[in-house]
């Protein structure tokens, strides 16, 4: 299959313009009373680390996309957009670090949350509650996790191999659940490739804790051919918090290609999301993650992909194929793989900016 290079453009005014008024409204934010009267700023969208993918960390040597090396970097780059706040991983923090953090966020006005790996075996039940502890006296009150860290018809061969899995992940969460309970904080579990929705509400109703939610995820359940709108209707009751992106969908010989692309150009009715969650829980937050990477291959049409499914009915792989079909991206899904390491990151860039935009322009999230 032949795709089209994706074309990198310069920043152009607009989004110069974008940044310069992002910037005032922070300052408004910070002054309200001076600068907004007596109308109260709504929470602004916040921005997961994932969307940084390319720079995190990064060792490019770049002077206009130089790397994020701790939360504090990325919570004053995210500000100068115009964020609400941040998701970010919680490991390695100390208590100076997370002192300096809990100040400068509050100083900027900006939410952050947690992002945090299970208690998997015994031992690691310390190390989880220490995190939990240092990260909550920086003000983190939900804290997103994940069951598995690749993708279900990846990661398994058989149906035994995935129980397994699941007997293991809700023995973790069960003590996951019981130390967030502990401390007074939300452990937000996201749908991450691994659990189909319905099986992910029977999770959280068989932890039985009032602590225990969902990290709700907009396009991720596709690639386990789920209609995205009907995700988000059933896992919206038990969200904490959520993952805002856009998917974009094409055919390739074996199923689909499943790829994030700039908010409101794909398939997910994200002012419906946004009025659902809202609808059950007024104060959650909303975080963009725009992984800017080439296209996910689903490959649904593949044998290999189906051993931990069971009896799933053929009219969700009807219905998945339709949508591929009616709401095909148009032109070429973006390809970065082939770019120069400035230019990807230039990409990753850009695609933030273009959410922040949209989210501020279409979703009332300003």
């Amino acid at each position: 299959m032949k795709t089209k290079a994706l074309s990198i453009e310069p920043f152009d005014q607009s989004r110069r313009d974008f940044i310069l008024k992002a910037g005032l409204f922070s300052m408004a934010m910070n002054f309200p009373g001076e600068i907004l009267g007596k109308t109260e700023a709504k929470r602004k969208m916040g921005i997961v680390v994932h969307s940084y993918g390319l720079r995190w960390n990064s060792t490019v040597s770049s002077q206009n996309f130089p790397g994020f090396q701790n939360a504090l970097q990325l919570l004053g780059h995210c500000h100068t957009l115009g964020a609400g706040g941040i998701q970010v991983g919680v490991q390695n923090w100390n208590r100076d670090f997370a002192s300096q953090l809990r100040q400068e966020s509050q100083a900027l006005g900006m939410f952050i949350e947690g992002s945090i790996g299970l208690p998997r075996l015994e031992k690691d039940s310390a190390t989880f509650e220490k995190q939990i502890e240092i990260a909550k006296s920086a003000g983190v009150s939900i804290f997103r996790t994940v069951c598995l860290g690749g993708r279900r018809y990846e990661t398994f061969k058989s149906r035994l191999e995935f129980d397994r899995f699941k007997e293991e992940s809700l023995n973790a969460l069960k003590i996951a659940a019981k130390i967030a309970e502990k401390h007074q904080v939300r452990l937000a579990i996201e749908n991450h490739k691994d659990w189909r929705a319905k099986e992910l509400v029977e999770i959280i109703k068989w932890i039985d804790n009032k602590w225990a939610g969902v990290t709700l995820d907009f396009g991720n359940n596709i690639s386990l051919l789920e209609d995205p709108d009907e995700v988000i209707e059933i896992l919206a009751p038990y969200a904490f918090s959520t993952h805002i992106k856009d998917m974009g969908l094409q055919a390739y010989d074996y199923g689909f290609l499943l790829s994030e692309i700039p908010l409101g150009t794909g398939v997910v009715d994200l002012k419906k999301a946004v009025e659902i969650c809202q609808k059950y829980n007024p104060d959650i937050n909303f975080n963009l993650e725009m992984i800017t990477r080439d296209p996910l291959k689903i490959p649904c049409l593949d044998p290999a992909y189906w051993p931990t499914f069971g009896e799933l009915p053929a009219k969700d792989l009807a219905r998945t194929l339709s949508l591929v079909r009616d709401k095909s991206h148009s032109g070429s899904l973006p390809i970065i793989s082939h770019l120069k390491p400035e230019e990807q990151l230039a990409t990753e860039e850009d695609n933030i900016i273009s959410c922040m935009q949209y989210s501020q322009n279409e979703l009332n999230l300003k």
